[in-house]
């Protein structure tokens, strides 16, 4: 039987959530050669939401330019599928989101910055990502929370730790806002924070739902 949509999904979004929103073939975090493999089900739509770059080599561009040359519809946004789209839209592949807007003006420019880890078996994230962080510190500081200089401070600190461990704890504590302040900062980030890879991976299953399925689909 023919999958018509196939999205490739984890920690950002998943699937049990990903499955109430649209009917779709949800599978793992992409990998190489993994495109290749879903375009032996014929689909008519591929969803790239995360990938893996650590455990295995990450999805190929050649691959991904594969399915679109056999037509299918490639949607990326939200982690690896942000950076794979800002790289090929000129080719065919769709874009959605804040962070693949972010990748495409220059923004961010490196895999670090959507790069987590995650249980492969629940999907479940044990760091945060860094597109992330700075989203939720950028807000933090437009409400006066913290200032420009903290800003500056937290996002260097960020970057600093590797990002297997980087948590919003690891960075708080490591940066040199005084002890107040981080810990209005962290009751900020646990009330108010915004997962911006969660939130752009439901708008690539929106774009899907209301722009690429046919009547026989819905």
């Amino acid at each position: 039987m023919e999958n018509q949509i196939i999205i490739f999904t984890g920690p950002s979004l998943n699937h049990k959530e990903a499955k109430k929103i649209l009917d779709a073939d949800y599978r793992p975090p992409v990998g190489r050669d993994d495109i290749l493999w879903a375009l032996k089900d014929k689909p008519k739509v591929i969803g790239v939401i995360d990938g893996v770059f650590h455990q295995r080599p990450a999805v190929s561009h050649k691959e991904l330019l594969r399915a679109l040359e056999s037509g299918v519809e490639v949607v990326g946004g939200s982690s690896m599928g942000a950076l794979r789209a800002s790289e090929l839209d000129d080719m065919g592949m769709i874009g959605v989101g804040w962070v693949y807007k972010a990748y495409k003006t220059g923004q961010i420019e490196s895999d670090d910055d959507v790069a987590l880890i995650f249980n492969p078996e629940t999907g479940e994230q044990h760091s945060e990502a860094l597109i992330t962080m700075n989203y939720n510190f950028k807000m933090a500081c437009k409400k006066g929370i913290i200032s420009t200089e903290d800003l500056d401070e937290l996002n260097t600190t960020a970057k600093r730790i590797f990002y297997p461990k980087r948590t919003y704890k690891s960075v708080i504590m490591k940066s040199g806002l005084d002890s107040n302040k981080k810990d209005i900062l962290m009751d900020y980030i646990d009330e108010k924070g915004i997962d911006i890879k969660r939130e752009d991976a439901l708008l690539v299953l929106k774009y899907i739902k209301e722009n690429l399925l046919d009547e026989q689909t819905i």
